[in-house]
């Protein structure tokens, strides 16, 4: 199983990103994914996951209303759109999939990580 993250890079604050993950090497459609983020000297953190149909998303609360999660089923392929970036989101971006069986979303219940991408908010 590979899951492939990609988009980060530096912004200034007040702007936009828009991570990908493409996911090989799994049943993509049963899987609920997440994004968790590490930032310097703390623990990851739950931000934004999506059930296996992409009806249901769920968000940290600090998250809502700037972020936005989707998937495209049919290119294995999941999404997190961020809006209004600021410094405080400077963290490594970790895509995760868990087998959609209701769990919640947090890391221990996560079976497969991808490898990180770096985003980076200038003040």
């Amino acid at each position: 199983v590979q899951l492939q993250a990609s988009g980060g890079g530096l912004v200034q604050a007040g702007g936009s990103l828009r991570l990908s993950c493409a996911a090989s090497g799994l049943t993509f459609s049963i899987y609920a994914m997440a994004w968790f983020r590490q930032a310097p000297g703390k623990e990851r953190e739950f931000v934004a996951g999506i059930n296996w149909s992409g009806r249901s998303t769920y968000y940290l609360d600090t998250m809502k209303g700037r972020f936005t999660v989707s998937r495209d089923n049919a290119k294995n392929t999941v999404f997190l759109q961020m809006n209004g970036l600021k410094p405080e989101d400077t963290a490594v971006y970790y895509c995760a999939a868990q087998l959609d069986t209701g769990r919640v979303f947090k890391s221990n219940n996560v079976d497969y990580w991808g490898q990180g991408t770096l985003v980076t908010v200038s003040s």
